[in-house]
């Protein structure tokens, strides 16, 4: 079995983001980057279906500059067998990344693809279901467990919904998003941090795949969201509903 699994390279969540000055983007000097969260999920239960199903090879798939081989290396550490970097120094949107994938798909011929549902610089929640859509697989996505069944040709999928929980059957090869409570990702050893030093990292550069990467939406300013203003103490109930009624206008 062969399991494809996207890394993103993203600002650490708990990293202060500054928008420069000139609101064309954010200050990335001295930012520190980390594996998008969901992906690391995505990564994570990869390695668990590899520890249950003999012979699994696990892939790693990354689209961006070549800075982005450190996640790719944080993701080797923990377990996966070899990683693909697709380098663009350009931001690259999410069609064209499931353009991308689309032809690593149809070079590595997976069995699975497992994404993060999101990557948290964008929250764009759409190359998943895109790539689901151009390759014409099945699709399960906000999983938050993937049980597959014993000859690997299918499997359920219970996703996060609106309304609770839902059970997808689905047969392989599939697209599966990962979603927060899906598991809990390990940490690289130190063993695994020597090893992934030697394993296979392949870059391609995205110009060679002859796909369109010219961006179809301009971002025209980032600004960094209002101050909060600070709260204000009331004695009575009744103050209260004033207040709700004049400033905020809820009632």
């Amino acid at each position: 079995m062969k399991i494809l699994v996207t890394v993103k390279r993203v600002p650490d969540p708990n990293a202060t983001i500054k928008v420069r000055p000139d609101g064309a983007g954010i200050v990335t000097e001295g930012l520190k980057y980390v594996v998008n969260p969901f992906d690391e999920i995505a990564i994570e239960e990869a390695l668990r279906m590899k520890e249950k199903i003999s012979g699994t090879e696990v892939v790693l798939a990354s689209i961006g500059s070549k800075a982005s081989t450190e996640q790719l290396r944080t993701g080797l550490a923990m377990g996966a067998d070899r990683a693909i970097l697709v380098v663009s120094e350009d931001e690259v949107e999410p069609l064209a990344v499931a353009r991308i994938l689309q032809k690593l798909v149809e070079t590595e011929k997976p069995d699975l693809v497992i994404l993060g549902k999101q990557s948290i610089d964008d929250d764009s929640n759409q190359a998943g279901q895109m790539l689901a859509e151009l390759l014409r697989w099945p699709q399960a996505t906000f999983a938050s467990k993937v049980d597959l069944s014993a000859d690997q040709k299918s499997g359920v999928v219970t996703r996060e919904v609106d309304g609770g929980l839902q059970e997808l059957s689905i047969q392989l090869p599939a697209v599966i998003t990962a979603d927060l409570r899906l598991n809990e990702p390990r940490y690289a050893s130190l063993p695994g941090i020597m090893k992934a030093r030697k394993k296979e990292l392949k870059e391609i550069p995205a110009n060679d795949l002859g796909i369109d990467l010219k961006p179809r939406v301009r971002v025209l300013k980032f600004s960094p969201p209002p101050k909060r203003e600070a709260g204000k103490r009331l004695e009575t109930v009744q103050e209260l509903v004033n207040l709700l009624h004049t400033e905020a206008k809820v009632i």
